[in-house]
Formats: structure tokens, C-alpha cells, sequence
């Protein structure tokens, strides 16, 4: 993207924020939230439902990062990145059902305040999760953010000082709501695939009816079952011209495999324990 271009992005942006300020008793409220898991295929699921008739999305995000990093902005803000009520109804007079809405903020699953926030603003918002092999996922997200500049240190010796860069970090953020932790966003890459103890604290806030899990890896071989899935938790119409596609992806060389054999023990309590949780086993242990 050019700097003219990225620069009219942003004006664009800002005008459609501040107009939705002012227009914010007029938009719908969030039907659904994607809250995880990073390098999971949340921007690949978003934008697959971003093609169903039936789903208004977010104006120019997939995620608006309100409930994590943004709350001081308010709620009238947040809700100036949604589509009207009006448009809402004129979904329900093509497809018989009203139109939802909803964004995709990945750090929501692990930021230890943004569900709480979430029950309390949207008390009948309904949650997707997915989920895939948490070494991959640990590999990837360091390839992530070393490319967006939030990583220095190689994959092994950034997980040799993941702990003592997140030491404390939960509890300062919970002390401090306004608080921001750079190392406990950008650099948990063990922890935020321990997910079992991200969905066990979602299921306290919200109960189980309100979680819908996907297996990241099951969908993307066989994506229509899993989206038909989505579709009738959001309480949606099955849809047959959707083009499914794997988005955001990002090329890297392969692991050491040793380094691959510790990781895979390190995460065997915490995937056993989701698949006790979950009442399935995860396509990466079959």
C-alpha cells in the first residue's frame, strides 16, 4: 500500500468514526465476536462470513480492539464501526431473518479483562474461537510479529524469555484497566496456546451455549460443514456462494524438529485437557 493511499485510509477512517459517534443510537450492537485464538484463521473465518447476505460486518476492520486495548474510547465509539438498524431490517426482508454483525479482535480470548467487559456491554453476544495445533500457532505468531516489528529475538530464545517477559503482567493489567503490556500481546507464544484456560474462564463469564469452537485445521480442509456450523449458531440461513480461502497467511522455514518434540510435550497436559473440555480430540492429536 502506498503512504497516499494509507494516508486516505485513515482519513476515511476517522470520518466514519466520528459520523458514527453521533449516529451511535442508530447501529446495531456486535451478534457475534471472533475472540481467538492469534494465527488461528480468524481473518481467513471473518472474511468468509463477511459474504453471507445475512452478516453486515465491521466498517473497514475485521477487528476494532475495543474491548482489550480501546475501551477508554467508550461505547459510543465502538459502536460508530457498525452498520444501522435500518440496514440490519433490510436484510430481514431479503432472507427473513434480521442481519448481524459482528468483528474479530483476537487478543480478546487472552486479554484477562476483555471478556468480563464483553458480558457486561453485549450481554447476548455470541462467541467463535478457533483453534489449531499450538505449535504451529507459537511458530506462526513469532513470525508475525517479528514481521510487524513487535519481535527481535529468534523463535527459541524468545520462548527461552517469554516468562520473564509476561511475569506479572496478568495481575498489572488487572490492577490497571487502562493498563497496555506490549510483551503480554505481542510475545505470550506458549501461554495463548495453553487454550483450554482461555476457553474455561469464557465458559465462567458466558456458559457453554454461548461458545462455539472450530477446529482450524478441520476447517480449512473441509470448510463447508464447519461454516454451515457457524451459520446455525449465528442463526443464519445455510449459504452456497461463498468462496472459501485461507487468508493472512505467512511463509516460513521449517522447525527444528527437536525443538518441535519439547514444544509438543510442553502443550500435551493443556491439549488433553481440552479435549476433556471440548468432548473431542483436536485435529492435531489424532
Amino acid at each position: 500500500m502506498t503512504l497516499a493511499k494509507a494516508k486516505a485510509r485513515r482519513a476515511v477512517r476517522s470520518v466514519t468514526r466520528t459520523v458514527g459517534r453521533w449516529t451511535a443510537n442508530s447501529r446495531m450492537t456486535p451478534d457475534f465476536l471472533i475472540v481467538g485464538a492469534q494465527r488461528c484463521g480468524t481473518t481467513s473465518l471473518f472474511k468468509t462470513l463477511s459474504q453471507h447476505p445475512g452478516v453486515l460486518p465491521a466498517v473497514y476492520h475485521k477487528g476494532v480492539h475495543y474491548f482489550d486495548t480501546g475501551y477508554d474510547r467508550g461505547m459510543d465509539w465502538y459502536l460508530g464501526h457498525f452498520p444501522t438498524n435500518r440496514r440490519a431490517e433490510a436484510v430481514r426482508a431479503q432472507l427473513g431473518v434480521r442481519g448481524v454483525t459482528g468483528e474479530s479482535s483476537p487478543y480478546y480470548m487472552f486479554h484477562p479483562l476483555a471478556g468480563e467487559r464483553i458480558a457486561a456491554d453485549l450481554p447476548e453476544v455470541r462467541l467463535l474461537v478457533l483453534l489449531r495445533d499450538p505449535v504451529e500457532r507459537a511458530y506462526s505468531a513469532h513470525a508475525h510479529e517479528s514481521a510487524r516489528g513487535f519481535e527481535s529475538e529468534t523463535f527459541e530464545r524468545a520462548l527461552e524469555l517469554e516468562q520473564s517477559r509476561i511475569a506479572g503482567e496478568r495481575e498489572r493489567l488487572l490492577a490497571d484497566p487502562t493498563a497496555h503490556s506490549h510483551h503480554y500481546q505481542h510475545n505470550a507464544y506458549l501461554t495463548r496456546g495453553q487454550y483450554v484456560e482461555q476457553l474455561e474462564r469464557l465458559e465462567s463469564i458466558f456458559g457453554r451455549d454461548r461458545l462455539h469452537v472450530i477446529d482450524a485445521d478441520d476447517f480449512f480442509a473441509d470448510p463447508r460443514p464447519a461454516f454451515d456450523g457457524v451459520c446455525d449458531f449465528l442463526g443464519l440461513p445455510h449459504w452456497a456462494d461463498i468462496s472459501f480461502g485461507k487468508h493472512n497467511s505467512r511463509s516460513r522455514s521449517a522447525m527444528d524438529p527437536e525443538l518441535r518434540a519439547r514444544l509438543e510435550a510442553h502443550f500435551t497436559p493443556y491439549d488433553e485437557r481440552l479435549a476433556a473440555w471440548w468432548g473431542r480430540v483436536p485435529s492435531w492429536r489424532r
